[in-house]
């Protein structure tokens, strides 16, 4: 069995052990946390306990999350924009698709800034 298929399967049996799956992901992995009958946070991809206590924490683990969904989105976008620069020949699309490329590179590197000042 697969690493993701074993972390899908031991997600599911914390689901029927009680355990509550949150809005929230953890900042190492960006796989969801689940909330514990104990009250504890877990992240089971990683196997280990999330330590967050105040607003200010959550607000910061909200916004790892976001950042990680970000730059998900950027990676995807830049290996679709390259995929479409090797199969064209016409240079005005070529150039439009360089620039927009370079516009989600810039930003994929402002949000690896943000990432590395918020941890």
């Amino acid at each position: 069995m697969s690493k993701d298929k074993r972390d899908l399967s031991s997600m599911a049996d914390l689901l029927r052990s009680g355990a509550v799956m949150l809005s929230l992901s953890c900042p190492a992995c960006s796989a969801p946390i689940f909330k514990l009958k104990s009250g504890d946070l877990w992240c089971e991809k990683c196997r280990k306990k999330v330590v967050h206590n105040t607003d200010e924490q959550k607000t910061e683990l909200e916004s790892l999350t976001h950042l990680n969904n970000v730059e998900s989105t950027c990676l995807s976008k830049i290996q679709e924009i390259n995929t479409l620069i090797q199969d064209e020949e016409d240079p005005l699309k070529l150039e439009r698709l360089a620039g927009t490329l370079q516009i989600f590179l810039e930003n994929l590197e402002k949000i690896l800034r943000l990432k590395n000042h918020t941890t």
